[in-house]
């Protein structure tokens, strides 16, 4: 019995040691192989040329890295309930339909965009067709300047004829930088008169931390915008002109080029990953050169809420993904929206000096709030104030009154109560009648 004790004893304390030994081979063998695999990835990128456009660059990340991407978002979607972070130096996240800012990081400061530039060419763009000085069927004839940009393009030549609308597509999905001067001088006769147009724009817009130097937004001195900025265009664009989801929203596309050379086909892929990398994703542009870093202006809609997430000089492209769907999943995560459905009807509005004493009013537009807060927007309340010293005449859209609204007694907004119709004012002769017909009553 002793021995087969001791036998037993004899094999615990050989057991033991290698049982109860950490598996440090498993684990340096696993560090090795990620330190390596980072190492051969510097070094491609060491080797890469610079001047290797924007547009190949990211398709070769796109599928490298398409299921990291993928899990990342499922990373950042299980954070969104938290505290969000960023860690790009610049970034702004903001409600389109309100213009309510829900996050921001340095939004103020000014940097290179690079070519998220060309949400404002796509403004003006756009702005043209609205007014009808350009059609998407017009062609566009390409200048020496326009083919001999560098960067990200679609390699126009010299001479060749493109429609309208498919230089918007080239510019929306493969962000040439010869498809925006050609439409540049088609539209203005000139890149700079073009670029004199689009600090207008901005201007208009309180832009007031941006000045362009071009419309495609290769780095330039002085050629300089904010966070801040980036979302208050984009917001302009995507609700002035809700179709150019139709163009940034193209995944891949051929278009073709017909030169002196002959007929070829050239395919665009969209430089934005998100619109493949993430569900609700909308658009809008992307941007990355050697002085902005990476940056990139991100649109998502999900149910009725859409964002606008702007990211600044994030160190490379996985980081600027990863960035734009930490803001989006925290802001639908934070997002409560009030939105009446139609505006209320109102008392007429008493008025003096009128043919009429009293104006039929409206309120201008329906009411939309954002809360961030968690309170029960079923408590919204309004509180009609009209001018007391209203006199005529009153034309229609005159403002006459203004509807606030509150939220747990702050005012949380405002909606002007306008004139639905027009009241002359009281003249001698029309007294007179009226002194008339009511004295023979």
């Amino acid at each position: 019995m002793k021995s087969i004790v001791a036998m037993l004893l004899a094999v615990l304390l050989f057991v033991q040691p290698v049982y109860g030994m950490e598996a440090k081979e498993t684990i340096l063998y696993t560090d090795v192989q990620r330190d390596e695999t980072k190492e051969s990835e510097d070094t491609k990128e060491k080797m890469e040329s610079q001047e290797a456009t924007e547009a190949q660059k990211e398709a070769e990340e796109a599928v490298q890295n398409e299921d990291e991407a993928a899990q990342e978002a499922g990373d950042s979607g299980s954070a969104a309930a938290g505290q969000v972070e960023v860690s790009a130096p610049s970034a702004i996240l903001m409600e389109s339909s309100t213009g309510q800012v829900i996050y921001e990081k340095d939004a103020d400061t000014q940097r290179p965009p690079a070519s998220v530039t060309k949400v404002m060419t796509l403004l003006l763009i756009f702005d043209a067709l609205a007014d009808g000085k350009i059609k998407l069927e017009d062609s566009v004839t390409t200048s020496e300047y326009a083919a001999s940009m560098g960067g990200s393009q679609v390699f126009l030549e010299p001479g060749e004829v493109q429609t309208v609308d498919t230089l918007i597509k080239c510019i929306s999905v493969a962000s040439a930088n010869d498809a925006c001067v050609a439409m540049a001088e088609h539209i203005c006769g000139s890149e700079d008169e073009f670029v004199a147009q689009m600090n207008k724009r901005a201007e208009g817009l309180g832009m007031t931390n941006t000045h362009f130097i071009n419309c495609n937004g290769l780095d330039a001195d002085g050629h300089l915008t904010t966070a801040k900025d980036i979302a208050l265009m984009s917001r302009e664009l995507i609700t002035m002109y809700p179709q150019i989801h139709d163009y940034c929203t193209i995944w891949m596309e051929n278009i073709t080029h017909t030169t002196k050379k002959g007929t070829s086909e050239f395919g665009l892929s969209n430089t934005n990953k998100l619109i493949r990398q993430y569900e609700y994703a909308t658009g809008l542009k992307t941007g990355s050169t050697s002085k902005a870093k990476f940056c990139v202006s991100a649109t998502a809609k999900k149910d009725d809420t859409e964002l606008i997430a702007v990211i600044m000089a994030a160190d490379d492209s996985k980081a600027r993904v990863r960035d734009a769907i930490a803001l989006c999943n925290y802001g639908f995560g934070k997002c409560n929206k009030y939105q009446e459905k139609g505006t209320k009807s109102v008392k007429p509005v008493k008025l003096a000096r009128g043919v009429k004493e009293t104006v039929k009013a409206t309120q201008e537009e329906p009411f939309t709030y954002i809360d961030t807060t968690g309170a029960d927007l079923k408590g919204m309340e309004q509180k009609v104030k009209v001018s007391k010293k209203l006199q005529a005449p009153i034309k229609k859209g005159d403002k006459v009154g203004v509807v606030k609204y509150y939220l747990n007694g702050q005012e949380v907004g405002s909606r002007e109560l306008i004139a639905s119709e027009n009241v002359d004012a009281i003249s001698y002769q029309s007294a007179l009648v009226d002194t008339i017909e009511e004295w023979l009553l």
